[in-house]
């Protein structure tokens, strides 16, 4: 499991990288900002509720109890919703096919990373099941 997530946060560097590299990260569109700046008030919010934990590598979110309160009772990963969305952001304000693939295998990337860390989770706190059954993984009532 270790190998997989640091392969996703691999793969989601590695986009990012590619993104700053081709100029299609920061958007540059009026709605392309103010996306952008809500993602990161997300981001900020989303960390702020889950509190002093540490992050890791590896993906272990287990330290400290299972969240739900926050942005958490929304979506079980607030933080990879936010970088997705400011990188879309980006990506659609600077469309180009490249920025477009960078884009997926960002997405993939995040994927695999919730997969691991949700592995990692259900383990710890056998609630997380209901509540996974209940709240969408990054778009509230969609996916």
């Amino acid at each position: 499991m270790r190998t997989w997530s640091l392969a996703g946060l691999l793969l989601m560097v590695g986009a990012v990288i590619g993104l700053v590299a081709t100029n299609s990260l920061v958007a540059r569109s009026p709605a392309g900002i103010a996306v952008q700046v809500a993602a990161l008030a997300l981001m900020a919010w989303a960390r702020l509720t889950f509190g002093r934990r540490s992050f890791h590598a590896a993906a272990n979110p287990t330290a400290g109890g299972l969240v739900t309160t926050g942005p958490y009772r929304f979506i079980r990963h607030p933080i990879y919703a936010s970088a997705c969305l400011f990188v879309w952001a980006g990506i659609l304000s600077n469309w180009s096919v490249l920025a477009g693939l960078l884009g997926v295998v960002l997405l993939v990337g995040a994927f695999i990373r919730m997969l691991c860390e949700e592995r990692l989770v259900v383990a710890a706190y056998p609630e997380y099941r209901e509540y996974a059954r209940t709240t969408r993984r990054i778009v509230p009532y969609v996916f």
